[in-house]
């Protein structure tokens, strides 16, 4: 008679002890560290804004001050609200060094822009020989400082007879504002498709037309972007107005740009002058340029984006 087998007695599973992988990251420490650099940051965003804005509210509080409010206390505020201050400010010259400035850039910053964008797109999308050479000597004038050519710079507009003159500050407006325009254009050419440039020359589209048809609207963000930079940079120049414009005889009207005409304001004020009014022609120079980058602050935003996001 056959024995049956016996069957083994089961033996219960048992979880195995956890193992610490340590390929896993600490979120608790990262997470630390992550908050740690947000306050940080948020912090210094927060230093940084009040150093800018406490100036700004100090020039627009004194411009509806008086005298005496104005030596009294710096953040008071102004016992009657009046527009009188910025009335006297126009009637001293104000009005003109603002039409002065606004007559220059009208022309300055377009062709900056016009002949910018040209240069920068023949040295992104064209090889031949001297390409670098010419591109490196773009960069070499965007780093070079403006103080060391005032020299023969004054001399070289003396000259051509156009000291004191609209179109010799917008030449040279053009000329200084140039290699930073070159430059900033040239890194946004080369992140735009080659493949649309290729498909607008099969089509037969000629290289003046791919470039103002094509080319140019894709370019738009950037162009925007640099074009703000100019303005600022233009509408608060100081020290080319200053050696370029100055009047020549008796006879030669005062061209002085805004930046030059508040500095000269000031130094004719002395210790008893109308102090508001130098508040207030300060607050007219800064609100342009306030609205307009307020204005355009998201696309100069996806100009400075738009070659890391391609």
């Amino acid at each position: 008679m056959a024995t049956p087998i016996k069957q083994p007695t089961p033996v219960p599973l048992v979880d195995p002890l956890p193992v610490y992988d340590r390929r896993k990251p600490d979120r608790s420490r990262s997470a630390e560290g992550g908050t740690t650099l947000n306050v940080f940051s948020h912090g210094f965003l927060v230093l940084w804004g009040v150093m800018i804005l406490l100036p700004l509210g100090w020039i627009v509080l004194g411009s509806f001050k008086n005298n005496t409010e104005i030596g009294a206390s710096a953040w008071s505020w102004p016992s009657h609200w009046s527009f009188d201050a910025f009335s006297r400010a126009w009637e001293k010259g104000i009005g003109e060094f603002f039409v002065n400035t606004v007559i220059v850039l009208v022309f300055s910053v377009p062709l900056t822009m016009l002949l910018g964008a040209m240069t920068a797109y023949v040295l992104a999308r064209y090889e031949f020989p001297g390409n670098r050479a010419v591109y490196y000597l773009f960069v070499g004038g965007a780093m070079f400082p403006v103080y060391l050519a005032l020299v023969p710079l004054f001399f070289m507009v003396s000259n051509l007879g156009m000291l004191n003159t609209y179109q010799g500050l917008i030449l040279v407006y053009i000329a200084y504002s140039l290699p930073f325009t070159v430059f900033f254009m040239h890194s946004f050419f080369r992140t735009l498709p080659t493949a649309v440039h290729e498909a607008a020359m099969i089509d037969g589209c000629s290289h003046s037309r791919a470039f103002f048809q094509v080319m140019l609207p894709m370019a738009k963000p950037g162009l925007i972007s640099v074009g703000i930079f100019n303005v600022l940079g233009q509408w608060n120049q100081y020290i080319l107005p200053m050696t370029l414009m100055q009047q020549q005889s008796s006879s030669d009207p005062d061209r002085s740009m805004l930046a030059q005409g508040l500095v000269n304001l000031a130094q004719q004020q002395g210790y008893s002058g109308d102090y508001p009014a130098l508040f207030a022609g300060m607050t007219v120079a800064m609100l342009p340029v306030l609205v307009v980058y307020l204005s355009f602050q998201r696309q100069v935003q996806a100009g400075l984006t738009a070659g890391t996001l391609k």
